[in-house]
C-alpha cells in the first residue's frame, strides 16, 4: 500500500512539470500552445468552418453549436486535477489555428498514454501534425517517463493513421466498434511505438 503511494507521488510530480510547457518549439513555422480558455472562439470558428471536413471522423463535431459548447470543453479539462489532466496543446502554424493535440486516457501505473489530434482542412498535406505528433512523443517519453505511446484512427481515415506509420509506430490490430460515431460504432486501427523503439530513433 505505501509502495502504491509512493508511486503515485512521484508521477504526480512528472505530470505537475508539464505545467510549466505553456508554449513548445517545433520549428521557425509551427508552436505548441496549451490549451486555455481564451482560445475557445478560435477554436469553435475553426470547427464550424471545417463541418463536413471534421464531422466524418470526430464525433464532437455536432454537438458543438456554439462558442459555449467549445468553452465548455476547454473548463472539462482545465478543472480537473494536474494529476488527472490531460494536457491538450493548439497547434499553431505560421501563426494561424491549425488544430489540437493532447494526451489522453494517462495510465500512470503502467506507463502508457494514447496521443489524439486533429486539423482543419487547410492545415493538412503540409507535415503540421505530423511534426506535432512528434513532439508529443518526445514529451511523453523524455518528461513524462512513459514507456508507451498509443494512437487510434478509425478505418477508412488514411490520413490520420499514415502518421504514426511515418513515425514507427507498429500496427497492433483492430478495435472493433471502438467508437461511436452518429449512432453507429466504427472500428479503430490501433498503433503504438515503445520507449525502447523510439530510443533507436534518436541515434
Amino acid at each position: 500500500m505505501l509502495t502504491f503511494c509512493c508511486i503515485l507521488a512521484i508521477d504526480s510530480n512528472i505530470f505537475s512539470n508539464l505545467n510549466y510547457m505553456e508554449k513548445l518549439t517545433i520549428d521557425e513555422n509551427q508552436f505548441l500552445e496549451k490549451l486555455n480558455l481564451a482560445h475557445a472562439e478560435t477554436i469553435f470558428n475553426a470547427i464550424d468552418q471545417n463541418r463536413k471536413f471534421l464531422r466524418k471522423w470526430l464525433p464532437f463535431v455536432d454537438f458543438t453549436i456554439r462558442v459555449a459548447d467549445t468553452e465548455r470543453f476547454v473548463r472539462s479539462i482545465l478543472e480537473k486535477p494536474i494529476s488527472i489532466r490531460d494536457e491538450v496543446y493548439v497547434i499553431w502554424y505560421k501563426h494561424e489555428f491549425a488544430g489540437l493535440i493532447g494526451f489522453k486516457d494517462a495510465d500512470r501505473i503502467n506507463d502508457k498514454i494514447e496521443i489524439g489530434y486533429w486539423l482543419t482542412e487547410k492545415m493538412t498535406g503540409k507535415g503540421v501534425a505530423t511534426a506535432a505528433t512528434r513532439k508529443m512523443i518526445n514529451l511523453a517519453f523524455r518528461n513524462m517517463e512513459m514507456n508507451r505511446v498509443q494512437i487510434r484512427c478509425g478505418i477508412g481515415n488514411d490520413k490520420s493513421s499514415a502518421i504514426p506509420r511515418r513515425l514507427g509506430f507498429s500496427f497492433e490490430g483492430i478495435e472493433r466498434a471502438g467508437e461511436r460515431h452518429n449512432h453507429e460504432y466504427i472500428d479503430l486501427e490501433v498503433f503504438s511505438i515503445l520507449k525502447r523503439e523510439w530510443a533507436e530513433t534518436l541515434f
